[in-house]
């Protein structure tokens, strides 16, 4: 655990591997029907209007892209996700640096690795600097069951 400030950081990372080429892993995983498909059947990730049709290899780097909202049953706001692309190389990673309701910092860097049987590995590393009223090990322990849940449905799509 590191510090930012006067809050330490909380750092989950999660890592799977699916039964599909990285080419087709990363086609699902950069659209926002694929980021909305792995929260299911609770959880919908609203993003915002502007980037409807768009995938994450379509935005420029480093620039607010809008607020993104985490839907409880698809409907009720949970939390929100001022989303920033700071880092992309398709189809190997992109690196996303933003601000949520919970969290005054939020990094997501999820990485594709070609395995040599066909199959991909997918690694999600998350850091995560909570506001706060929020203790740290709350955070952890919801962003690693949330992850814990987006790979199960990972393997499950790609299985």
């Amino acid at each position: 655990m590191t510090a930012e400030g006067s809050r330490a950081s909380v750092e989950v990372v999660r890592s799977s591997v699916v039964r599909a080429p990285r080419e087709e892993v990363w086609a699902h995983v950069v659209t926002a029907e694929g980021i909305s498909d792995e929260f299911r059947p609770l959880l919908r990730m609203r993003i915002p209007a502007r980037l409807a049709g768009a995938s994450i290899a379509d935005v420029p780097l480093g620039r607010p892209l809008g607020r993104a909202w985490i839907l409880l049953g698809g409907v009720v706001p949970l939390e929100y996700d001022d989303l920033v692309l700071v880092d992309l190389e398709a189809p190997r990673f992109f690196q996303e640096r933003s601000e949520l309701g919970s969290c005054r910092v939020w990094e997501h860097r999820r990485e594709l690795e070609s395995l040599a049987d066909g199959s991909t590995r997918i690694t999600d590393t998350l850091r995560a600097v909570p506001r706060a009223l929020i203790p740290g090990s709350v955070v952890r322990v919801l962003v690693g069951a949330l992850f814990t849940h987006r790979h199960r449905r990972l393997v499950r799509k790609f299985g």
